[in-house]
């Protein structure tokens, strides 16, 4: 019953109109290049502090899934992905273009973000508040070991970058000890600065280091977006899939949306890599695998499903846990905050109206997000147009005004002071996300480490021990050294293969 009634709270039509505000928001940001989801969200989280708690959540999820959708617009067009989820979907998208077939492909996108983002969504359903009843019995030593599995998560995307990684998830650790000790309140690192005693304001410093960093990043280049002014976006219509069509698709769909909702479950992985594994597979099970990157339908439907999929799936882990499953959903964490929120299993206790009337408004907006995609793409393709230098004064203007929402003023100095930070980390391929997750993380491992050891009289035996305890941390270690072994195992075969006789 509680389901049906967070269904009827989402149609509410004094809630719907953020649902439908969110998509078209969302779809905007991602359809830009330069933006993104992320940016969208860290931006517009202090306008919401004037809605309430439902009605703000409600926008921000919906944002939240259709600037995921939105980047496949440009992708799709002029092979300019809006964001990075939709890199995948140009391979495909933009061949078809190029063949006259701009509005078959739309079609194809829209259909598949939509059906993979409705399946996740009753997988989200199920698979939360089942998780949600395990959380109420973590204990402190529990909650230590889930931190760690969160950040060791985040840590090892990438081989490439996965020191980078932890160099950021490092320093938001750092970051999250200033401020009044939890436990002895002892004051640490403030400085003489009282506005630094409650900790590192969340909302100025993710809108410093995803929005602002990025247009200090911009223009620093020196250098326009893209140039898309000669593309004829007039006679684009979009065409949706017939009943036909989505059947021929439907393993395709339902391997990319499975994919994505797995990927999405893992905190920190992502919609960007959910897109790329599940690309990777379809090829895999094609039969004619060559004609990958020549614009086959399949080429758009398997990131498409997963991208959607996996956006979803990455609110389970934030709901249930209160671990953000990507880095968009580490940003929502500020929502919850500035409403007197905490994220975690005691939501579905407390506030169990709320999480089910999200589930609701993500169940709808996956559906709104066909209409926007039907009747709008020629308008979101407009605002690709827009100079950069106008778009970066109006963001830089978002930037100061959401910083000054909570009405500190310093809250402005310290999002300009994580916009220089995210800059230089941009500039030396640092990722900004690691830095949020131990953030957002660092209270939850410190305070339930330091409370676990006093429990157990600093026996770290009797910690590590705890059976739950001992597979989350067992998880994590796999985490950290998958990739590793991965590159070493590859690295064997190489070796095996030049040998002679081989």
């Amino acid at each position: 019953m509680e389901i049906l009634s967070g269904f009827a709270n989402a149609l509410d039509p004094s809630n719907l109109i953020f649902v439908l505000m969110g998509v078209f928001v969302g779809i905007c940001f991602g359809a830009v290049p330069g933006l993104d989801p992320t940016t969208g969200t860290a931006l517009l989280i202090p306008i919401t502090y004037a809605f309430s708690p439902v009605q703000a959540l409600l926008f921000l999820t919906s944002l939240y899934l259709g600037g995921v959708f939105g980047g496949s617009i440009t992708a799709i067009l002029f092979k300019v992905p809006g964001s990075s989820e939709a890199v995948m979907t140009s391979l495909d998208g933009y061949p078809m273009t190029q063949r006259g077939e701009a509005g078959k492909a739309l079609g194809i996108a829209i259909m598949s973000s939509s059906i993979g983002g409705t399946l996740a969504v009753i997988v989200t359903i199920v698979l939360s508040t089942q998780l949600a009843k395990v959380a109420l019995q973590f204990g402190p030593a529990e909650y230590f070991a889930l931190a760690v599995l969160g950040l060791s998560c985040v840590s090892s995307i990438g081989t490439n970058s996965q020191i980078k990684s932890l160099i950021g998830a490092c320093v938001g650790l750092l970051l999250a000890t200033v401020g009044i000790d939890a436990i002895t309140g002892v004051t640490r690192f403030t400085f003489g600065s009282k506005s630094l005693l409650s900790g590192i304001a969340f909302v100025p410093a993710i809108i410093g280091l995803f929005a602002a960093s990025e247009v200090f990043n911009k223009v620093s280049q020196k250098q326009e977006l893209e140039a898309v002014e000669n593309v004829d976006t007039e006679k684009v219509k979009t065409k949706l899939m017939s009943l036909k069509e989505i059947l021929a698709l439907k393993w395709t769909i339902l391997r990319g949306s499975v994919i994505g909702t797995w990927i999405g479950i893992l905190p920190g992985v992502g919609a960007t890599t959910a897109s790329i594994i599940s690309y990777t597979q379809e090829v895999r099970f094609s039969k004619h695998p060559e004609k990958f990157g020549t614009g086959i339908q399949e080429g758009i439907a398997a990131p498409e499903a997963a991208n959607n999929a996996a956006a979803v799936a990455a609110m389970i882990p934030l709901l249930s846990l209160g671990i953000p499953g990507s880095g968009t959903t580490a940003v929502l964490i500020g929502a919850f905050l500035i409403h007197g929120l905490k994220v975690g299993p005691l939501l579905f206790i407390n506030n169990s109206d709320l999480v089910y009337s999200i589930f609701g408004g993500m169940f709808i907006a996956n559906f709104v997000v066909v209409l926007g995609g039907l009747f709008a793409v020629r308008f979101f393709v407009k605002l690709v147009k827009i100079p950069y230098p106008i778009m970066a004064t109006s963001i830089m203007s978002f930037c100061i005004i959401g910083s000054l929402a909570l009405g500190d003023v310093n809250g402005v100095l310290l999002m300009f002071v994580f916009a220089v930070v995210g800059f230089f980390m941009g500039h030396y391929k640092y990722p900004t996300t690691p830095v949020i997750l131990g953030l957002v993380l660092g209270p939850i491992l410190e305070t339930s480490l330091r409370r676990a050891l006093m429990m157990t009289e600093y026996n770290f035996i009797d910690l590590l021990t705890r059976p739950i305890t001992a597979v989350l941390l067992g998880l994590a270690l796999i985490s950290l050294l998958a990739p590793w072994i991965g590159k070493l195992i590859s690295f064997a075969k190489d070796k095996t293969s030049n040998f002679p006789g081989h």
